[in-house]
Order: C-alpha cells, then structure tokens, then sequence
C-alpha cells in the first residue's frame, strides 16, 4: 500500500487536471485555499466542460446561472456566490467575498454587482455548443405544445450525444453537473471548493447544495473536508458534508464516514426520489480528505471515480459503494 502523503489534492473525476495544477501551485507555497480555486477555475474556463463557468448548460429558459463556494480550514471561514450570471469565475468571486467582507453568501444581483466591483468581465456565458444541447432539449421537452420535435439530421451527433449524457431519455441522468475541489498542503491546513452551473435545464431560480456551507462543502481544519456533486437536493436536506467530516472527527475512516453518511441520505430518501421496488432512484458521490491526508470517494451506486494527486501521482481511483 502506498504511503500517506502530506500533500494531496483530490476531486470530482471531472477535475482530474485540476488536482495536478492546486497540486502544483501548493508545491510553489501557495495556500490550499488558492490552490484550490486555481484548479477549479481552470474548469470554469474551459468551454467543452459543460458542468460550470463558461460553456456551462443553461437552466429551462436558457440562461446560465453559476453557484460557487470556497472553504477555508485555518480561518473556518467562507464564502458563496449563488446565482451569479455573466461571469465565469464565480470561484474567484466567492473567495473575495470571504476575503472581503462580512457576509459568507451573495445572491443574484448583489453577487453580480459585488463582481463588477471587483472588475470582473461580464459576457454571454452560453457558448454555441451549450445552447445546441439546450435547444435539443426544449424541442424534445415542448413537442407537442409550442414545438416541433426535432428532425431527423437536423442536430448533430454531437449534440445529440452530449445532450444524452447530461439527460438521458431512459435511465439515470448523470451525477456530474460540478467540480468539486480539496486540498491539503505539507502542513496539514485544508482548504476546498465547489463550483457548478446547476442540474442542465433547471427550474429557474432553483439553488442545489454546492454554494452552501455543510451540504455540497464543509471542511473542519482539526477533522477533514468533503464535498459533493450529484443530487444537491439531498445534500441540502441532510448536511452531508458536515456530517461526513463530523464523523471523521470522531474517529471514522474517509470511507466509513462517506458511507455511513450515504446511508443516511439513503433512509432520509423521499418516495417520490425511489423507483417502484422502492431503491433510490438518483446518485450521490462524496469526497472526502482526512486531517491526517487519507482519502476516499464513495457513491451510492454505478462506477464512480475520484481524481487525486499526491506524492504517488495523478490518477483516477474507483469510489467505494454503498
């Protein structure tokens, strides 16, 4: 087995380049905290990832809205950006509204606003590709009310693809949606981040886990941290992230405390989110960092990774299920 390693970067499976780069900005002696929104904002500006920042796919009427949220263990404190439209560094917003004022969230306007302020760019967030994949989606959603269903030839492959592996027909939708960030440095101080663009096509308005402070991140600079992507609404309802690193706290395992927390959820789940032989019918993953720099990523079903660097390298790792 290989040894624990002092410094480690970990995400969602998503942010597997992500976890290189906070890697690599710890070993130049930034903070964990930097080193995290360094990494999670390199997603943020990459186009093809659809999931957050720029390119990010749009809620039911078209507009992308960004949540965002940043953790940091030596201060234990934070900060969340809820809503955020036009800007694609919605990470970055959130740690300057920990860094500079009072508050711990911004919503809408006033996120926007605190923003600009800080000379932040304003642009269309919803790239061609972003809106293709929307549109395929309101013909299908519409047919039969204000729309035509789409014709045969008239998306591409590509669309098509991409739209089924966010929204499925049949099926499980997949529990991406966000990257999720961790980081611990050769001290032991913690930091993490999750930024996300929301479940595709959401109601408008809708505000999952990941901006909220013990649901989508928690850290505890004496315990651990975890964070999650999946089914927000879950998290939100049961504090999964605080009381994964609570447990971690008292002495359980990452993978004892992810499942433990799992099980909870699992319990705590609503008849309408159970199929008809009364399983649960959405996904949940939870990544967790110990203090002492274990690790793990759990799931409650289907093959899950988590991303990790460390002093043995960069690499995807299979989560545990429950």
């Amino acid at each position: 087995m290989p040894a624990i390693s002092l410094q480690k970067t970990i995400a969602s499976a998503n942010g597997l380049d992500a976890t290189r780069l906070a890697y690599d900005q710890m070993t130049a002696r930034k903070s964990p905290l930097d080193a995290a929104v360094a990494g999670v904002t390199l997603l943020e500006d990459d186009p093809d990832e659809l999931t957050v920042g720029y390119g990010g796919l749009p809620d039911a009427s078209g507009e992308v809205t960004l949540d965002a949220a940043v953790m940091d263990g030596p201060q234990h404190r934070g900060g969340s950006v809820i809503g955020l439209k036009g800007v694609r560094h919605a990470a970055q917003v959130a740690r300057l509204v920990m860094q500079q004022t009072r508050r711990a969230m911004l919503c809408g306007d006033g996120a926007l606003e605190f923003a600009r302020a800080n000379g932040f760019v304003e642009e269309n967030l919803l790239t061609e590709k972003a809106r293709q994949i929307w549109l395929y989606w309101k013909r299908l959603e519409c047919r039969g009310k204000d729309w035509l269903p789409p014709q045969p030839g008239e998306f591409d492959a590509e669309t098509i693809a991409e739209f089924e592996r966010y929204y499925p027909v049949t099926g499980e939708k997949a529990s991406g949606g966000t990257v999720h960030l961790a980081a611990r440095d050769a001290g032991s101080d913690m930091a993490c981040a999750t930024t996300t663009s929301g479940h595709c096509f959401k109601m408008p308005g809708r505000v999952g886990d990941s901006p909220i402070f013990g649901a989508g991140l928690y850290v505890d600079n004496e315990m651990g941290t975890c964070g999650s992507v999946g089914h927000g609404e879950a998290n939100l309802l049961n504090c999964s992230s605080f009381q994964a690193v609570y447990q971690m706290g008292r002495g359980a395992s990452p993978v004892d405390a992810g499942l433990e927390t799992l099980a909870m959820v699992a319990k705590h789940a609503a008849a309408q989110e159970r199929d008809d032989a009364g399983k649960i019918a959405f996904n949940l993953q939870l990544f967790l960092l110990h203090k002492d720099g274990r690790h793990a990523g759990v799931a409650i079903r289907g093959a899950k990774q988590i991303a990790v660097t460390d002093g043995d390298g960069t690499r995807l790792e299979a989560c545990v299920n429950l």
